[in-house]
């Protein structure tokens, strides 16, 4: 899956659907680390804000959580938030 850098959706959002893609297909494992930021914004051409947009929105929608010093990981879908 590739990104459109002139189309209308935003960046950060077509990043994070490649991301979530690769998540539910297994490339990413459950408690793994995704690549860095740096490797992100290197693989998609991006800046380091736009990858950081990225993985605000993710960690937002739960899939993944950002440990400082760490790295980011996936959240298994077990230790995923629930609304209640």
């Amino acid at each position: 899956m590739s990104i459109d850098l002139l189309g209308s959706e935003p960046l950060y959002r077509q990043i994070a659907a490649v991301i979530t893609t690769r998540i539910e297909a297994g490339t990413y494992e459950p408690r793994r680390a995704i690549p860095s930021e740096a490797a992100l914004y290197e693989e998609f051409g991006v800046s380091r804000s736009t990858v950081r947009g990225t993985i605000r929105l993710l960690n937002e929608q739960g899939l993944l959580v950002t440990v400082m010093g760490r790295g980011t990981f996936v959240v298994k879908r077990d230790d995923a938030p629930t609304a209640d």
